[in-house]
Parts: C-alpha cells; sequence; structure tokens
C-alpha cells in the first residue's frame, strides 16, 4: 500500500488529487475542532459516559459529537438521506433507473434530489440532538436566537460536509463518505486504544488478550473477505478484420464476495441510533406512557439482545441491497457481447445475466453473514470482558481495515489507468 502511495506522488496528475483529498480532511478536522457556544464539558462527558450508543455515532462525526463541534452531526444526515433515496428506488421504477443512469444527467439529477433532502433532515437531527443535550444540560441554550443560530450552523456545516465528501468522491481514491468517516476514526483510535489498556488491570491479562486476538481476527477476516473473489473465466471469439484476426484470448472477471465494502456496517449503525435518540428526549416527558416508552428505547442499546439481533440482521440486508444497487448483471453481459466476450457454458444475454445474478447471489450470501458476524463480534466480546471499549474500539477498528482496503485498490486502479495511458 505505502508503494503505491509514493507511486501516486510521482505522477503530477495523481498528486494533484491526493493534495485535493488532503485539502478536504483538514478543513474537516478543523471543522470538527470548532465548538459551539455554551457548552458544559463536566455535563458532557457525563452524558457520553453514560451513553455507550452514542460513542458508537461518535466514530461517524469523528469525534466531533463528543465536544460539540459546529460539525457535530458529520456526514449523518447526507448518509440517511442516502439510505431514503435508495430505499425508495425499490417502490418507484423511475428513482431506480436514475440511479443506474451511471455518468448521465438522470444520475445526476438523483444526487441533487439526495442533496436537497439532507438540508431538512440536517436541521431535523440538529435540533434532535440539541434538544438532548439540553435537556442533559450538556449545552445551554437560553433563547429562540440561540435556536436558530446552532441550527443554521450546524445545517450548513453538514452540507460542506457533504460537498466536501462529493469533491473527494470525484478524486476516484475512495468513497468520499468513508475517508471522512475514516480520518475521524484514524484521530480517534489511539485514545480508544490507549483508554482499554489503561483500564486493564493486572487481574485482566485474559481481557488483554482477548482484545488483542479480537483486533488480529478482524483485521485478517476484512482482509481476507474484501480481496475474496472468484473468477469468472471469458473467452473472446476471434474476429478478422481485413486481413489481422483479433481476439481469440482467454480472461476472467472477478466477482468479489463483499461487493458493498463498508457501508452496510455505516447505513446500520446509522439507524440504530434513532431509538437511544428519541429515549433520551423522551427522559423528560411527564406522560407515564411515553416515559415507559423512553425507558425501553434507551435500554436499546449494545446491551441488548434484540440490539444485536437487529444490527445483524440490517448489515445482512444492507450488504445484499448495496451490491443489487452497484452490481448491473444486465450492463455486464450486454458488454461482454458487444467485445464477442462469453463464458464457457452459457449463452450470451440472458443466460450469461441469469448466471452473473446467482453467482453474486451466493458470494454476497457468504459475505452478508462474515460481515455481520464481525460486526457484533466486538459487542459480544465487551459483554464477556466487561471492557466498554472494546465494542467502540472494535467497530472502528473494522471500519479502519475495510476503507483502508478500499482506498489502496482505488489507488491501485489509478496507478493501472496510467500505466494504459502511457502505453
Amino acid at each position: 500500500m505505502f508503494k503505491n502511495i509514493f507511486a501516486l506522488f510521482k505522477v503530477p496528475e495523481l498528486r494533484k488529487k491526493v493534495l485535493i483529498v488532503l485539502l478536504c480532511l483538514t478543513v474537516f478536522r478543523l471543522m470538527a475542532n470548532i465548538p459551539l457556544p455554551g457548552i458544559n464539558v463536566n455535563q458532557l462527558e457525563q452524558f457520553f459516559a453514560a451513553n455507550q450508543m452514542f460513542g458508537l455515532f461518535n466514530i461517524f462525526t469523528g469525534g466531533a459529537l463528543s465536544n460539540i463541534s459546529i460539525a457535530f452531526l458529520g456526514i449523518g444526515p447526507y448518509i440517511t438521506a442516502s439510505i431514503i433515496f435508495q430505499l425508495l428506488t425499490i417502490v418507484f421504477p423511475s428513482l431506480k433507473e436514475m440511479l443506474k443512469e451511471g455518468t448521465g444527467k438522470e444520475k445526476e439529477r438523483f444526487e441533487q434530489y439526495v442533496r436537497i433532502a439532507t438540508i431538512p433532515l440536517a436541521a431535523v437531527q440538529g435540533f434532535a440532538m440539541l434538544s438532548l443535550l439540553r435537556s442533559q444540560q450538556a449545552v445551554i441554550i437560553s433563547s429562540p436566537l440561540d435556536w436558530l443560530r446552532n441550527i443554521v450552523v450546524v445545517v450548513a456545516s453538514s452540507m460542506i460536509l457533504m460537498w466536501l465528501g462529493e469533491i473527494i468522491t470525484e478524486q476516484k481514491l475512495g468513497n468520499g463518505i468513508s475517508l471522512i468517516i475514516f480520518s475521524g476514526i484514524v484521530i480517534d483510535l489511539p485514545r480508544q486504544f490507549l483508554s482499554t489498556f489503561l483500564n486493564i488491570q493486572t487481574t485482566q491479562i485474559y481481557n488483554l488478550i482477548s482484545f488483542l486476538l479480537l483486533a488480529l481476527f478482524i483485521i485478517v477476516g476484512v482482509v481476507i473477505v474484501s480481496r475474496g473473489e472468484r473468477r469468472i473465466p471469458v473467452h473472446y471469439a476471434k474476429q478478422v478484420r481485413g486481413t489481422k484476426i483479433y481476439g481469440g484470448a482467454s480472461s476472467y472477471l472477478p466477482l468479489k464476495v463483499n461487493q458493498a465494502g463498508v457501508i452496510p456496517i455505516i447505513f446500520a449503525i446509522s439507524i440504530l441510533m434513532f431509538p437511544s435518540m428519541f429515549g433520551q428526549l423522551l427522559a423528560n416527558s411527564k406522560s407515564p406512557t411515553l416515559l415507559k416508552l423512553s425507558l425501553s428505547l434507551k435500554n436499546f442499546g449494545p446491551q441488548s439482545i434484540w440490539y444485536l439481533i437487529i444490527y445483524f440482521v440490517l448489515v445482512f440486508l444492507f450488504t445484499y441491497f448495496y451490491t443489487f444497487i452497484v452490481f448491473e448483471p444486465d450492463s455486464i453481459s450486454e458488454n461482454l457481447q458487444k467485445q464477442g466476450g462469453f463464458i464457457p457454458g452459457y449463452r450470451p444475454g440472458k443466460t450469461t445475466t441469469d448466471f452473473l445474478s446467482t453467482t453474486v447471489n451466493h458470494l454476497t450470501l457468504f459475505g452478508a453473514i462474515f460481515l455481520g458476524i464481525i460486526a457484533i463480534v466486538p459487542i459480544l466480546l465487551e459483554r464477556f470482558t466487561g471492557i466498554t471499549t472494546i465494542a467502540i474500539g472494535g467497530t472502528s477498528l473494522l471500519i479502519m481495515v475495510e476503507v483502508a482496503i478500499e482506498i489502496n485498490q482505488a489507488i491501485e486502479s489509478q496507478l493501472m489507468m496510467r500505466e494504459y495511458e502511457t502505453v
């Protein structure tokens, strides 16, 4: 990986792309450290110590939530808007066609809908989070003008982060959302590991070993599954053009075990955050029914068995759903046919399409199960060891390793394209 990074800086065009990405991430880190006014630091620390779920959500904000910066929502509203519109593609075929248009005008229109939806979602999420923090006396908001100022700042910050993410994606060195989250994890992960090691006493050597084995399991497992692929042989028919013969070569079509990458986990945790947030908002209600509902929602966290089940199911379903969105067997089959290629034993056209769909479904089944298991393992290990930072640290490590692999693959792709252009 480091060899590829050094190679990037040798090419002026690619070096420019890297510098743009680094500049965007620097802006994000600066925003993550500019606090909103009226923060009660002591109450804020107590709140996060008592609510581990928000500690998990803090991963996606790059630590911006823990210090209530202007970017404390992170890229969350944009992720939520993306989830909503991608789910709507199931209900509305016109939206699905927009999404499948690649780089066309229809795809741009679909993305514009997501951007517009991000604004009200950021306002609602910002208001809900500020209300929650205000009820816990972690933030002091004394007037309607304070409310308006804070919400406007939060919405503007979310839109800036969305814009930065799109700029990063355009450089084709990785997904913008994933890289923003990755940068926050890289900054905060040493603190999480240090906290884990400091909290371990001499009598908890077993727990320390468990933590280290967890880290090793996640790294090895994610690398194997992310790099795993099934190579479908492809033969190209010979074509005579004038006096020259073209084609006749053999190649293969790589089908990844995990087509979705880390996106299913990001989506799953984004959804699981809402019950706990609503539970905290209802905590000061005077209605006995709402108070009972609040208690149930607040208890819906990593300590709940239902949380683990729903977490696993969401990761599983989102893996399938995202693979369905990004993998297009029709287009692949059509391109193979246009190029004179075929898969041995399968006729070009619908037969090839059905074969590719079936194969990807089988691969995705294994990838989805593995990703779901590896997502809940840190939480299970925390319950056995009693170390409260394992779930957060394990989840952070999982996302970081997956994104690092994606970045490496994107860099390799850019370097390979550069080699072809210079030949």
